[in-house]
């Protein structure tokens, strides 16, 4: 089950039927089924609250990914600051609700065994998103 929730703004427009398929999708062709997946959109001061409480580090991130998964079936809780999803379309050039479905599908991503680490496995991880927003059915 996917389920979506916001802390201190409004949820952003999204399909959330064909975003949940997608997300299906993208997770089947790593052999992983989806258990409980929270996605809750939030704004800077909470991510940041997140970030320096569990992570220990102290600046803004445009996302946050929380990995209960097990065998094959994966869940977690996804937070994504909105704020900074919306500062970074700018700043790369792109529409929100690209940049948007790209955070919403880096945190799948991660939950699906992939890492951003060191520069070669950010390099993978942008190829897979672009990858999977290649697959997104439009809203």
């Amino acid at each position: 089950m996917i389920s979506y929730f916001s802390e201190n703004i409004k949820i952003p427009t999204i399909s959330r039927r064909k975003t949940s398929a997608w997300i299906r999708l993208v997770a089947s062709r790593y052999n992983r089924k989806i258990g409980e997946i929270a996605y809750i959109f939030c704004d800077d001061k909470k991510i940041l609250q997140i970030n320096s409480q569990y992570l220990k580090h102290n600046y803004y991130t445009d996302i946050i990914t929380f990995d209960y998964s097990e065998n094959n079936t994966v869940s977690g809780d996804i937070f994504v600051s909105v704020s900074t999803v919306e500062s970074n379309s700018k700043k790369f050039g792109v529409s929100l609700d690209e940049e948007l479905h790209r955070v919403i599908i880096h945190g799948i991503l991660h939950l699906c065994g992939q890492n951003d680490k060191t520069p070669e496995e950010q390099a993978q991880m942008r190829t897979e998103e672009d990858e999977a927003l290649k697959s997104r059915l439009c809203d």
